[in-house]
């Protein structure tokens, strides 16, 4: 028997197919990335680079660059070393060490094009490798500006959400809820949300996963100017009306969190994505105003308390 109603027999699985969950794993990360691990790739994808070098944080897109500017520095230092010291005008050093040193130093200079010139290469060898260094910087400097390029113009929506969803009492009923809002200043306008419940149920002994749309009071809103707190209705007509806590942890039900918005900056549609798990949801809770006026009455909003809630009384 069916542990949660379903208007129909036809499910909108997102894409994540029916394979049930297990072991308290998540079908979408609180990122909004698919928790799914591909195996059986090749070890060098080229048509994943770029959007690896896109995608990625900021922290670890600058410590690829210094990386790979240190790693190649290196292999320059050591093949100038090879061919020989000697051969590089004006390095000086005595030891082994110095002379790494110089070459690294020399290397730095010549893949930049910068070119101090207190040294400089002496012979055809040196010559053909410090010249071919020249090149291999000015492609290297191209693609590292057309990275970041493509970083800072690529549109992507910055929204905060809570870090629970409550349960709390909603217009003589109770309402499942959650609150998020715009950390950038831009203007995020025709904002639409889908909530889409999903969870493990079984049929005739075997064991499926199931996807239900959630109604809302209201999917859509104008303008994203202040918060937005989404509520689901919990009526005769939700799917968990009259579910215990226990009743969604066993069916591992995770609500999976959709955005689109226009982003007026760049003029361009922008997503993103979240998920709750069953654990995430705090039942008889509200979340706790935010608001407030300044001394000239501008009002005020504490982006830090986006997800702050108190408990609530069992008669409230």
């Amino acid at each position: 028997m069916a542990l949660f109603k379903r208007k129909s027999q036809l499910d909108d699985d997102l894409g994540f197919g029916t394979r049930p969950v297990s072991a308290n794993q998540r079908l979408m990360n609180i990122n909004g990335t698919s928790n799914v691990k591909r195996i059986g790739l090749p070890f060098f994808r080229t048509s994943d680079t770029y959007n690896w070098l896109i995608s990625m944080t900021w922290k670890k897109f600058l410590l690829v660059i210094l990386l790979a500017y240190i790693v190649v520095n290196v292999l320059f230092a050591f093949l100038y070393v090879t061919i020989g010291i000697q051969h590089l005008k004006g390095a000086d050093g005595i030891t082994p060490r110095d002379h790494f040193f110089d070459a690294f130093f020399f290397s730095a200079q010549t893949i930049s094009t910068v070119g101090y010139g207190h040294i400089s290469p002496d012979g055809f060898l040196t010559s053909i490798v410090a010249a071919f260094e020249s090149m291999l910087g000015l492609l290297a400097f191209a693609l590292a500006t057309g990275l970041l390029y493509g970083r800072f113009s690529r549109p992507n929506a910055k929204i905060i959400y809570s870090q629970h969803m409550v349960i709390a009492p909603y217009k003589g009923i109770k309402g499942l809820m959650f609150r998020m809002a715009n950390l950038r200043n831009n203007q995020l306008i025709e904002v639409e949300v889908q909530v889409v419940m999903s969870y493990n149920e079984t049929i005739e002994g075997k064991k499926t996963r199931r996807f239900y749309p959630l109604e809302l009071e209201r999917s859509k809103i104008g303008l994203l100017t202040m918060s937005w707190t989404v509520v689901h209705p919990i009526d005769e007509n939700s799917p968990i009306y009259d579910k215990t806590a226990k009743d969604l942890a066993e069916a591992e039900v995770e609500l999976l969190i959709m955005v689109k918005a226009f982003d007026d900056t760049f003029s361009q549609t922008v997503h993103t994505r979240t998920s709750y798990r069953d654990e995430d949801i705090v039942h008889q809770a509200r979340f706790i105003n935010i608001f407030s006026n300044d001394s000239n009455g501008q009002t005020v909003m504490d982006m830090s308390k986006i997800g702050h809630i108190e408990k609530l009384e069992p008669s409230e």
